[in-house]
């Protein structure tokens, strides 16, 4: 076997049967689509056409525990409409090489040895024949959608062409991560391997088999599998493709619609016009601002936060071997469940076992039977005496502040001396639930979101007597269960609690000023939001925000008109929520869809209800999300904009294209932002005023 170590970040490796291996193995802990690679793939490509003659084809495989990790998004976040062209150039110099390795004459088969998402499943596309090893870890996709780009190397060309228009979109537009044996079901691979050396044989062997190896598109007569020139079959799918996609991205998310056009007029093109359109869409989407907004904040922040951003230093990572879980109801059962298949022992502790025993069962049926042994480690109880050996207990029951101090107490002196003790509180503060626990400082708040199961974040909250190692012990048991940790300091309603508030109470603000429901509720939706704001008060019933306020200001009167409308919806009318029947909804009796109450429109909207513009909706429904998480940075419950913006989108749903609630504001530009938002204040109330902080940032130009 020869190789030529001058190419060492991909070496070449030639065998005695002509075979050549390329072996990636890029600087660093996985291969990067960079400046190396480029160089590396350069020197390897033009060395395999100069001994084209002396070889008998290729496979490409990696030396890292990952095929290929995609682009280089510290690069990609920096290009400007300034430096697009030198990009342009560096984007056209990969797909040059991937052409060249796939029309060189001889077989070319990628040995996937682990995940290859974005421009690692570029180069295996490339080749003709695709092995992957048959490992539970192992992901391939294109996930360049969930960060506002498309898949430029070539993704987006041969996919459609291998798969068709219709098959291939959910694959580019949703960011899906299959694995391998959903991979070969699609049609990216053609082959499994149990282990390394099965992989490496079977690349080889195909290899050998197949001398006149090419790839589909480029065999004369070669059409996209269900999309042709001037046929009327087509015209069903272009119809509905652009619907679907609409439908789903609501026109907030460029890159489903760039790559929708990449594909469409790619397919009715040849090949290597089609690489071009390809690379034009996505120049376009790179230079754009959500493309900025996704990757500062899901790549770049998410990672900050996950690497342990907000752990305190010099403490040792910590794993929770038993956690009790007290409340056996919805949140409780979630926690429970998470923590079980994270491996962790758990007892479920209720009033009485029956009733602990119910939980287990709603686990048991949201498991099912592929995860027998994680319920086997769920112990339901009614006993105290039961949590012995437990060094976590999380208290999962009502926002009742005395039923809360009553089962903490009990769960301090029956667990581990030196047990972490938390409260899964949404609301109530931290430093006042410590005082039922023998030692206030293991103690912390965990405020897990509904459903626990489905919802990547944890938003813990130290109290001002938790202590540095509390705080180490949540945030590892946290990132245990594989969610994502914000850390933030005590107070009311902490930080996701108070902005989910505002949201919800400005939607009912809208309707109070006679704009119709419906509007509010679409423009929300136009603007991003997971939810409209009626739909979720009606979930978390409305009496909820009415008790928070009657408990901030006792004994007043509501004033505000948003209030008012809740008091008269929740208290005269009985229309209290979802699990009432009725609320700003109807929720049919027969399971049939929910539908707007026609009273809300009958009673509250007035008939030039388009007094109030449509870009006022939509601004004011994130503007005062935005300004109410300053304010919390400014009373020092946040400390971080990684924090905020994370915490946002994945604990309470704010817009993800925005990046979250303070990218929202560094992206509008901070002085364009006060000055919209002085105008909202001026419109429609003070609460929409600028705190001080935030025009000083302004006036001196900076970011959050």
């Amino acid at each position: 076997m020869t190789t030529d170590m001058t190419t060492h970040h991909i070496r070449y490796e030639r065998d005695r049967y002509g075979i050549v291996t390329l072996t990636l193995d890029l600087p660093g802990s996985a291969n990067v689509m960079n400046t190396d690679y480029r160089t590396a793939m350069a020197t390897a490509v033009d060395r395999l056409e100069a001994e084209r003659d002396d070889i008998s084809g290729v496979v490409v495989t990696s030396a890292k525990k990952t095929f290929f990790a995609g682009g280089d998004l510290d690069a990609l976040i920096t290009v400007t409409p300034h430096t697009v062209d030198a990009f342009a150039a560096e984007l056209a110099a990969i797909k040059d090489q991937l052409r060249r390795l796939e029309t060189l004459g001889r077989p070319v088969a990628a040995a996937i040895n682990g995940s290859a998402l974005g421009g690692g499943l570029e180069i295996a596309l490339a080749c003709h024949h695709r092995v992957c090893l048959d490992d539970p870890a192992v992901r391939l996709g294109f996930p360049e959608a969930t960060l506002g780009l498309l898949p430029g190397a070539g993704g987006v060309t041969r996919t459609v062409r291998m798969l068709g228009v219709q098959a291939a979109l959910p694959l580019l537009t949703e960011g899906r991560r299959l694995r391998p044996g959903q991979a070969r079901d699609a049609g990216w691979v053609h082959e499994l391997a149990t282990d390394h050396d099965e992989l490496l044989d079977k690349a080889r062997a195909w290899v050998l088999a197949n001398p006149g190896a090419v790839q589909p598109w480029d065999t004369p007569g070669h059409q996209v599998p269900d999309l042709k020139p001037l046929d009327p079959a087509s015209y069903g799918l272009l119809a509905a493709a652009p619907a679907v996609v609409r439908k789903k991205s609501h026109g907030c998310y460029p890159a489903p619609e760039r790559i929708l056009s990449a594909a469409v007029e790619g397919a009715l093109l040849d090949f290597d016009t089609a690489l071009l359109v390809e690379s034009r869409y996505l120049l376009e989407l790179v230079t754009g601002q959500v493309a900025k907004n996704l990757i500062g904040t899901f790549w770049f922040q998410l990672n900050e936060l996950k690497a342990g951003h907000s752990r305190p230093s010099g403490h040792a990572p910590y794993r929770t071997s038993k956690v009790g879980v007290l409340g056996a109801g919805m949140m409780g059962a979630g926690i429970a469940q998470v923590s079980a298949l994270a491996g962790i022992d758990v007892v479920l502790r209720d009033v009485t076992a029956e009733a602990a025993e119910r939980g287990r069962a709603r686990i048991a049926e949201a498991l099912g039977e592929r995860h027998a042994t994680a319920l086997d480690r769920i112990t339901p109880t009614g006993d105290d005496a039961d949590l012995a050996g437990c060094d976590l207990v999380i208290e999962a029951v009502f926002e009742d502040r005395r039923l809360k101090n009553t089962v903490l107490a009990a769960a301090g002196t029956a667990a581990l001396p030196d047990a972490m003790i938390a409260s899964n509180t949404s609301t109530l503060p931290i430093t006042g639930l410590a005082d039922a626990v023998p030692d206030p400082e293991r103690f912390i708040g965990l405020h897990f979101f509904s459903p626990v199961a489905r919802m990547p974040l944890v938003e813990i909250i130290r109290g001002e007597r938790t202590s540095d190692a509390t705080l180490a012990r949540a945030f590892d048991y946290v990132l245990q269960i594989k969610k994502t940790p914000i850390v933030v300091n005590d107070s009311r309603g902490f930080y996701t609690t108070r902005v989910f508030a505002t949201y919800i109470t400005e939607g009912a603000a809208l309707v109070a000023e006679g704009v119709h429901p419906a509007l509010v509720e679409n423009v929300a939706k136009k603007a991003g939001m997971a939810v409209g704001p009626l739909a979720v008060l009606d979930e978390v019933t409305l009496t909820l925000p009415l008790q928070a306020r009657d408990q901030a200001e006792p004994g007043i009167p509501y004033a505000d008109p948003a209030y008012q409308l809740l008091d008269t919806l929740a208290r005269e009318l009985g229309r209290t929520g979802k699990a009432a029947g009725a609320g700003f909804y109807d929720y049919p009796a027969d399971g049939s869809p929910k539908t707007l109450w026609p009273g809300l429109a009958e009673r509250w909207t007035k008939p030039d209800d388009a007094a109030v513009p449509e870009q006022d909706i939509h601004d004011r429904l994130l503007f005062i999300q935005a300004l109410e998480t300053v304010r919390i940075l400014d009373q020092g419950v946040l400390t971080s904009a990684a924090d905020a913006n994370i915490g946002s989108v994945h604990g309470i749903g704010f817009a993800p294209w925005t990046g979250g609630t303070l990218q929202l504001i560094n992206a509008y530009g901070p002085q364009a932002f006060v000055a919209r938002a002085d105008h909202l204040a001026d419109a429609y109330g003070e609460r929409f005023r600028p705190p001080a902080t935030l025009r000083g940032k302004a006036d001196r130009g900076e970011c959050f």
